[in-house]
């Protein structure tokens, strides 16, 4: 399964230089609004160090990361939902990424300009972006009634729906964004890809004194908690690119941060979507696949190809810190490190996993 992340803000808090710095590219990042008119996609690799072990071990000639698809939208402002300043169009363009990254400014710079004129305020940004994202799904149920109302005359099951996207109307027009209830029935809305209904992963944008001002951080966290929050320095990130990782791993640490913002943002969204991945590995090739966490081994397969799931028989795993001790393949079935599993199997993160299907 693939990973998608909508990243939403204001325009000039440094969502397309965060953007650039995330999938290394070139975007134009300039410093006026609407820098940003089409959505830019971005597909970037997981980074995974027990890919290349597994290589050396299996002589693989391909090395095949998970991926993450991120994609940046055109800074929204305040009557966005109505159409203000492109925003609506974009918002469209989001509605089928599985979370969304709202970036902040959080750092004071008088040379990049702010989106009205006034001083930095987090607060006052997050509750713009909200009230537009609400504004939007509002709009969506409003167009979907009319339709539910006149066939729940004969059918319960409209009556059924539409009795639960008006109940999700009030809490949306009392500014609550779905994802801050305390359930959703996201199978019954599921194509109606309502906005405040997918889980918001916070970064705020801050200078380098920021990255280390623990103070600030809690401050900006108590904002959004219990929504996952990560602080980052897009400039810093901009300054990454391009660094082989021991230079990149020492301007990290002279700033007192342990990981990229990719990392720290890929780890959030695979926490938050309740994701992980699983290994398989052979001479042709090595690669991660992302599948839901809970998931049983036949729904594993089933993201390699329909007929694996279809088929299932079972799966040969051993666990991947078992076979790095081991050395091969053969040494850890030796060692009795390799088993086999039926349909029940739950998939651990370390699994590393041989298919057997029949179709």
């Amino acid at each position: 399964m693939s990973l998608s992340i909508g990243i939403v803000g204001l325009p000039n808090v440094g969502k397309s230089t965060l953007f650039n710095a995330l999938t290394n590219n070139d975007i134009l990042a300039a410093n006026y609004p609407f820098a940003t008119i089409e959505p830019n996609t971005g597909i970037v690799p997981v980074p995974d160090g027990r890919l290349q072990k597994l290589a050396d071990i299996y002589g693989s000639q391909k090395i095949l990361p998970a991926t993450v698809e991120f994609v940046d939208i055109a800074g929204l402002v305040a009557g966005a939902s109505q159409g203000e300043g492109l925003g609506n169009k974009f918002l469209a363009n989001i509605r089928q990424c599985d979370a969304i990254v709202h970036v902040v400014r959080a750092f004071d710079d008088s040379s990049v300009l702010r989106h009205d004129d006034t001083g930095v305020d987090p607060k006052n940004d997050i509750e713009i972006i909200n009230t537009e994202l609400i504004l939007a799904d509002i709009q969506t149920i409003e167009n979907r009634l009319p339709k539910l109302q006149k066939e729940a005359k004969a059918k319960p099951a409209a009556r059924e729906q539409a009795g639960y996207l008006e109940s999700l109307m009030r809490h949306l027009q009392s500014g609550t964004p779905l994802s801050a209830l305390p359930s959703v029935d996201h199978e019954a809305i599921a194509d109606l890809h309502l906005l405040t209904a997918k889980p918001v992963i916070y970064v705020f944008n801050v200078d380098e004194n920021g990255l280390s001002d623990k103070t600030s951080q809690e401050h900006l966290r108590s904002m959004v908690a219990p929504a996952k929050s990560l602080f980052a320095s897009a400039k810093l990130e901009e300054e990454l690119k391009g660094l082989s990782e021991s230079d990149a791993k020492e301007l990290l640490e002279s700033y007192g941060v342990e990981e990229t913002g990719l990392m720290q943002l890929i780890h959030a969204a695979y926490d938050t979507l309740g994701l992980q991945s699983y290994l398989t590995a052979g001479p042709k090739e090595v690669r991660a696949w992302t599948i839901r966490q809970g998931w049983t081994a036949p729904q594993a397969a089933g993201v390699i190809h329909t007929d694996f799931e279809r088929g299932f028989i079972a799966a040969q795993i051993v666990d991947f810190d078992d076979l790095i001790a081991a050395g091969s393949e053969s040494a850890a079935r030796a060692a009795g490190k390799v088993r086999t599993e039926g349909k029940t199997y739950v998939m651990q993160p370390g699994d590393v996993v041989e298919f057997r299907f029949n179709v």
